[in-house]
């Protein structure tokens, strides 16, 4: 804090000091050009897909540390997740019910998502949204994008683009379980008419609301290039170090009962008098880079161009206790009776580079045209390591006393290249009526030497994954301007995408099963939309139908290290409407809602019972984590330097398994009958956000705003995420049941992530 607290005064006193007199550069025109890294992969008003947009004041009204699925859990159709209960560590967001492995997210045109797991871990971007100048979020299959397919929605993220005057902003929120942020903000404005540079500071840190679910994140961005009357070229660095204590098993009702809702029991062990104890080294630690490099060119009023050649680093770890573990689950042992706690590496070192190229051409007559491509390659290496193993154990692999310090007990390499091509036409058929076409091609070469994490397996390093997929994935829509105020839309598309690593993982882990053979999946997503827009009130409603070939469903189980478990499913659609109106009589109210009904189904859902022979037809089922309805709603009051928000969430139940089955049945301790919840059940939430701008001219400052946000107001009690594996079998009546035969009570058959209750941030920002 002290470190940063100096370079904050440092940067005040120089920067004005390194300002000069500005060019005649247009500036409209200089931030026009900075905005062509996302022209080509954004919608606009006369593009048929359903989209939301967040300019920069509104991603700075609700950045007081959360993580960006937080900052867009207003928007329609989205749910959050956070291990640690109060948004800020890992998070998640899931749309339209699609988990985050299959929704693509790109910043400033540049794919984000892990190569692998196909997942942005936001954890590793701390901070990110306050290098942000302006967010699209797509849902559906949106138009054609770069990187990962996008099967629930797209997110591309444009970064700040540099300002023409100097300036310095200090933001400092802090409040409940010792949650804090602190960004220093900078730029130079424009040196020489044509120089620019702008960047950020940023500490973020959270003791999490359940037990030492600890976050540490720090990160900088810093920007910088030239700007012409027509060119600009810009080279972009942001890093991310990240240190969390783990919080990803989740907890059973039963272990809630006994500990309380903040129970965690991941590093939990008992020494030899049956004292517990929390590994003090159970942490999840990494360290990104991302280096992007933009040319972006407007050749004349009808053409422009953008390339981009990007690379980012990957390196860390996660560390963690395995009390009792099975040794032979890590190949080191051939006998299902050695147990033993042990304490373990699991690494990455990973590169990730390629380049990203769009060229434009609008005849301002109702003709836009797009070509882009995108090449990128993956590098990945992992590799683990027994830091530690309580001695004298006979196993296949070296002695226990060789295990420590740092046994190398797995390591492998994978590779995966994507290429895409694509053109997009947007074409005024009449003066009212657009055409819109968009057809993409995009291929994916992967290979993996071996997905498991076990001692002794694949020596020879073949590539026991060696995959090459092809993808056509057409889009075509109608845009009709019924009048100035009304406009409606209709459109088909189509994506496909392969499946990730730890669907092989699971492929390799059951080579006899069909049904854990990994599959590309299909979705066809019909459309159809309608907006009203006047001068105080807009709506809008969208319908949709999202149909599926293989769709990779989240199962509700998780892997050893709390990744969510996803299996492709044959038969299964999404259909609903999404809902919005905003209402503005006068200058100082604002009405804000939107909700999304829906219907989210698996046809044809198999189990098999827990004789692991029998196999049963349930038919058609809820989809997990895709709760039928979603409400938001938001009340903004300003007055001169004063405002106040209330923001207003409803989100429906959401079923933990494809099954259908609401509770399992249990037995306690006394060994009676009782009936567990397989949902996440229903909540309504309520965050409140008041503040006040102060204008401080004859302090040397532009303006000071002091405000405060309290989250879940009135201490709702709700998960806002879990995992179950329960077992099945047929009653008396022959009925199939889910049971739990592991536990006591859900005791190893269901977990959840509690929210945490009403709490706090006060926040505090200064541009000088």
């Amino acid at each position: 804090m002290k470190k940063f607290l100096l370079v904050a005064l440092g940067a005040t006193v120089c920067l004005p000091m390194m300002a000069e007199k500005l060019s005649d550069v247009d500036s409209l025109k200089m931030y026009e050009l900075q905005e062509l890294q996302v022209r080509s992969l954004r919608a606009t008003k006369v593009t048929p897909v359903a989209f939301t947009d967040m300019k920069k004041a509104e991603l700075q009204s609700v950045n007081h540390g959360q993580d960006v699925p937080y900052i867009l859990s207003l928007t329609p159709s989205i749910t959050t997740t956070s291990d640690a209960g109060n948004g800020i560590g890992y998070t998640s967001l899931r749309v339209r019910g699609t988990d985050p492995s299959r929704i693509n997210i790109t910043a400033n045109g540049v794919p984000m998502n892990d190569p692998e797991s196909s997942t942005v871990f936001w954890v590793n971007m701390g901070d990110f949204a306050s290098s942000v100048q302006s967010m699209q979020i797509q849902r559906g299959v949106g138009t054609s994008t770069n990187g990962a397919g996008a099967f629930g929605a797209t997110l591309n993220m444009l970064t700040e683009s540099v300002g023409m005057k100097p300036f310095i902003g200090i933001d400092l929120s802090g409040g409940s379980y010792y949650s804090h942020k602190e960004t220093l903000r900078f730029g130079t404005g424009l040196l020489k008419g044509h120089w620019g540079l702008q960047g950020r500071l940023s500490n973020i840190g959270s003791k999490g609301y359940l037990d030492r679910a600890s976050t540490k994140l720090n990160s900088y961005l810093i920007q910088g290039g030239y700007f012409g009357d027509n060119t600009v070229v810009k080279f972009i660095t942001w890093n991310g170090i990240e240190e969390t204590y783990h919080a990803w098993n989740y907890t059973s009702k039963y272990e809630q009962q006994l500990y309380g809702r903040t129970y965690n029991s991941c590093g939990e062990y008992y020494d030899e008098n049956g004292n517990r104890h929390y590994y003090k080294d159970q942490t999840d630690n990494y360290h990104q880079q991302n280096y992007q490099l933009h040319w972006n060119q407007s050749w004349s009023p009808y053409w422009d161009s953008h390339i981009a050649l990007h690379y980012t680093k990957g390196k860390g770890y996660y560390q963690q206790y395995q009390a009792g573990a099975s040794w032979k689950q890590f190949g080191l042992s051939v006998s299902d009776d050695v147990f033993n706690d042990l304490a373990d590496q699991q690494k990455m070192d990973n590169d990730f580079y390629g380049v990203v190229a769009s060229l434009t051409y609008d005849n301002k007559r109702g003709l836009q045209t797009v070509l882009g491509t995108g090449w990128n390659h993956y590098k990945g290496r992992q590799f683990g390591h027994i830091v530690w193993a309580k001695p004298g154990v006979a196993t296949v692999a070296p002695s226990a006393d060789s295990f420590s310090p740092d046994f190398e007990y797995y390591r492998n390499n994978s590779r995966k290249t994507d290429f895409n091509i694509y053109g997009k036409v947007n074409y005024a058929l009449l003066n009212n009526l657009n055409a819109y076409v968009d057809l993409q091609y995009r291929h994916v070469h992967y290979k993996l030497q071996d997905p498991t994490v076990m001692y002794g397996v694949n020596l020879d390093g073949s590539y026991i994954i060696n995959n090459n997929y092809n993808f056509f994935n057409p889009k075509f829509g109608l845009n009709y301007d019924i009048t100035r105020n009304h406009r409606v839309y209709v459109s088909y598309g189509i994506g496909n995408k392969e499946p990730v690593r730890n669907n092989f993982m699971q492929q390799v882990a059951n080579p006899d099963r069909e049904d854990a053979k990994a599959k590309a999946e299909r979705l066809g997503d019909l459309e159809f939309g309608y907006k009203y827009q006047s001068g105080t009130f807009s709506a809008g409603a969208n319908l949709y139908w999202m149909h599926y070939k293989d769709q990779l469903v989240l199962t509700g189980e998780l892997n050893a290290i709390g990744e969510a478990l996803t299996k492709n499913l044959s038969k299964s659609y999404r259909i609903g409407i999404e809902l919005e109106a905003a209402w503005q009589p006068v200058d100082w109210f604002k009405w804000d809602a939107n909700a999304t009904l829906s219907r989210n189904r698996v046809k044809d859902m198999k189990v098999t019972l827990n004789d692991g022979v029998t196999e049963v037809n349930l038919g058609t089922q809820p989809l997990a984590f895709s709760p039928d309805f979603i409400m938001n709603h938001i009340l903004t009051f300003k007055y001169q330097g004063f405002r106040a928000s209330v923001q207003c969430q409803y989100v429906g139940n959401q079923y933990l398994t494809n099954t259908g089955f609401k509770d399992m049945q249990c037995v306690d301790e006394n060994g009676n009958t009782t009936y567990e919840t397989l949902l996440l059940k229903k909540h309504f939430t309520t965050n409140l956000d008041l503040s006040y701008t102060f204008k401080m001219h004859k302090f040397g400052m532009k303006d000071a705003m002091i405000g405060i946000t309290m989250y879940n107001l009135f201490s709702a009690k709700f998960d806002n995420n879990g995992w179950a594996a329960p077992q099945f079998t047929k009653n008396s009546n022959g009925s199939v049941i889910a049971v739990n035969e592991y536990g006591i009570r859900d005791c190893w058959g269901a977990g959840f992530a509690p929210s945490a209750p009403f709490n706090v941030m006060v926040n505090l920002s200064a541009n000088f």
